[in-house]
């Protein structure tokens, strides 16, 4: 098998993980706070963090070394922060509701890479944007009384939140090793999450002490995963198989959480999803234009 084929492997088998993570943090979710949730979630992921940089080359003074440190430590306290939003957003929204609208990412990040990171985005990714926006209003359509539910702006927050994250994550790539970046929001976020956390204090109830172990778990594989994803493959490459965890939400969200999967979710999904795809090819050609 190709080091491309295994890329791809890995980058399927991060989706499904951390699809199954979506789904057990929607669980525990519905049963003690967010923030609790996180802090433990981040104590086996920092933990996680520092042992695999303590066994690179240079050990934890490598890692640390970064240009960038201010960047660095806000990408960590960003990404932990949506993370106690979007397990809310499961909570409050749905798993369903909550993913779909996440979808749009990839078309937020088009649009902040260009005060960012100062890229040229043409008419054809601007088209995209514009109807991927169409498609999040069709999922988050208003009731007959044209009302929108409250709750359903937590993943629209998180939706930027995490384009904010990846920018950071770009911005620091162009001075920080791969390494680095990863050891800062292991770090970053568990130090965030502990300055908050115990004051969310519970103890954990029968099986949901199983549950939470293997939140931890989950986290620490995806995420190691993804590193080796992305050794193997673009970005590009990548994302179209992130996608998938739609499908995964409708799947849990419906079978075991009684969730609805009205018809304005699916066509706003395949929307999202459609534009989505189109951004992410067209970032594709143009990174690979042959130059003159």
């Amino acid at each position: 098998m190709t080091s491309k084929a295994h890329g791809y492997l890995f980058a399927l088998a991060a989706t499904t993980i951390f699809s199954f993570q979506d789904a057990i943090s929607k669980h525990l979710g519905d049963h003690y706070h967010p923030i609790f949730i996180t802090m433990l979630r981040y104590w086996a992921f920092g933990a996680f963090c520092i042992l695999l940089a303590a066994r690179k080359p240079g050990g934890l003074r490598a890692a640390a070394s970064t240009r960038r440190p201010v960047l660095q430590i806000m990408r960590g306290v960003l990404l932990a922060t949506e993370i106690m939003i979007v397990i809310t957003a499961f909570w409050k929204a749905g798993l369903v509701h909550s993913t779909a609208v996440l979808a749009a990412t990839p078309l937020v990040v088009t649009v902040l890479s260009i005060p960012f990171l100062g890229e040229h985005v043409g008419w054809r990714r601007w088209s995209a944007v514009v109807a991927g926006l169409i498609g999040v209003l069709l999922i988050l359509k208003p009731d007959a009384g044209g009302f929108l539910d409250p709750w359903l702006l937590l993943p629209v927050l998180c939706c930027f939140m995490y384009a904010a994250y990846l920018i950071a994550t770009r911005l620091v790539s162009r001075t920080d090793t791969p390494a680095t970046s990863f050891f800062y929001i292991g770090v970053a976020g568990a130090v965030t999450a502990t300055l908050v956390g115990p004051f969310f204090w519970t103890s954990l109830e029968g099986w949901d002490k199983l549950w939470m172990g293997v939140l931890c778990i989950t986290g620490m594989t995806g995420h190691y995963l993804v590193i080796r994803a992305y050794e193997l493959l673009d970005a590009s490459a990548a994302q179209p198989i992130t996608y998938l965890g739609l499908v995964y939400a409708a799947f849990f969200g419906v079978l075991l959480y009684g969730e609805s999967l009205t018809w304005n979710i699916v066509a706003g999904s395949v929307i999202v999803v459609g534009a989505g795809l189109f951004t992410v090819w067209r970032e594709y050609v143009r990174r690979h234009r042959p130059t003159l």
